[in-house]
């Protein structure tokens, strides 16, 4: 028998563990930098539309949507602030009292 025994190959040819299962809390982790992106990008877009339209009740609309984007992006960089703590976090980790 050779080194790879109790290893499989994945699909593309790659050795791998028996434990391929994806971790839910980095999941998790991921899908919050993938809101906090969206939520940039769309400040990025009440800012402009704060800047350069021309009607007043536009220019009152974005800065309503501007608040709240940054109330939702306020909660969302919190998470993912927590879930890095949890990901180092571990036995020898310090916790905060």
């Amino acid at each position: 028998m050779g080194p790879d025994v109790g290893i499989a190959r994945g699909a593309d040819g790659s050795l791998s563990g028996s434990d391929d299962r994806p971790d839910p809390q980095e999941a998790v982790y991921l899908a919050l930098h993938g809101e906090r992106e969206a939520l940039e990008h769309a400040l990025t877009l009440a800012r402009q539309q704060q800047s350069f339209c021309t009607q007043a009740e536009q220019v009152a609309e974005a800065r309503e949507r501007e608040a709240a984007l940054l109330r939702d992006l306020d909660r969302v960089l919190t998470l993912i602030r927590a879930a890095e703590v949890r990901r180092s976090a571990g036995p020898a980790a310090k916790r905060w009292q």
